[in-house]
């Protein structure tokens, strides 16, 4: 193929409710799709919350027993991988046959269940869960309540409307981790973010330039009054702004031009068609992994092997 059509979906959760947040990522699913969407690309941490404004009840050297309640709130309400949850949003991508990424947070499987993810999951338009992406490095706070993926959470995955891959928020700013995608022949560079400034923007138009990439990138629109307020350490928001995050959703082409949006202030689906056959011809003057790079001066080695905390030898 070398004409898709993609969705950049601008939509918050059902903040901290699981179950209501997979249901709504399925509708909106299906509404791209009836758009004539054949990729779906929903936010960061869209299942259950990207909790903005909570600490957590952590300050250095103490926590507090309502912090440790929202906690348990938020980890019952994130999701294993696979589960049913998974398989109810890969019924959606094939209802909707489309390829599906989608931002959750991922509780540990492996070893004790105990550690959180935020993690990107793709979705086949067969129903197939086909890998997920963990965020390397946590940003600021974040770190307090998720855990570091490693190198074997990396993929480009290569189909029928492109390659697709991509990294979450700040880890694009993390020039090697950039270059892992580039090596891997990325053509539709998925970005999901939390963030809302106008240097996110900047952000999007240099990768799209420097990867010589389409580039879909997706934020939620947040307002304090969708927080519930039940929810324990709920008065850490009352400094917050009423509009907790505007969104600013685009769609660039590989040479940096603003294909659709940045959509502000509303939820809303972003929709572009992109020609595969532009890459090939922004690469005429750079191809940071080709004829633009100097392995003789510079190299980049990947760790791609699975780092586990325990390993158990059987002989």
């Amino acid at each position: 193929m070398t004409s898709v059509k993609v969705a950049a979906v601008q939509a918050a959760p059902v903040l901290f409710d699981k179950s209501a947040s997979v249901q709504k990522a399925c509708d909106l699913t299906l509404e791209a799709a009836e758009k004539g969407a054949e990729l779906v690309l929903l936010p960061e941490a869209f299942i259950p919350a990207y909790p903005r404004g909570f600490g957590f009840g952590m300050v250095v050297g103490s926590r507090n027993e309502e912090g440790r309640q929202l906690w348990k709130r938020y980890w019952q309400n994130a999701i294993d991988v696979p589960s049913k949850e998974t398989d109810q949003l890969a019924k959606a991508a094939k209802q909707a046959g489309v390829y599906l990424s989608i931002g959750v947070i991922e509780r540990d499987g492996d070893f004790s269940g105990g550690t959180l993810y935020c993690t990107q999951l793709q979705f086949s338009p067969e129903g197939e869960l086909l890998g997920k992406h963990r965020k390397l490095k946590p940003t600021g706070s974040e770190r307090l309540i998720w855990g570091e993926g490693d190198g074997s959470t990396l993929p480009v995955f290569d189909t029928p409307i492109g390659k697709l891959g991509g990294l979450i928020c700040w880890e694009n700013y993390m020039p090697m981790a950039r270059m892992a995608m580039y090596a891997q022949g990325v053509q539709i560079y998925l970005a999901p973010t939390a963030d809302q400034r106008p240097t996110w923007q900047s952000s999007m138009q240099h990768i799209a330039a420097e990867g010589r990439c389409f580039v879909v990138s997706c934020n939620q629109y947040v307002t304090k009054d969708m927080y519930p307020k039940h929810l324990e350490t709920y008065e850490e928001l009352e400094k917050q702004p009423e509009v907790m995050s505007r969104g600013g959703s685009v769609i660039l082409s590989p040479m940096g031009e603003v294909l659709a949006g940045p959509l502000w202030d509303e939820e809303g689906i972003l929709m572009a068609e992109l020609d595969l056959s532009e890459i090939g011809k922004s690469k005429l003057d750079f191809d940071a992994v080709g004829h633009y790079a100097r392995p003789d001066v510079f190299q980049l080695q990947v760790n791609a092997s699975a780092q586990p905390p325990v390993v158990f030898n059987k002989d």
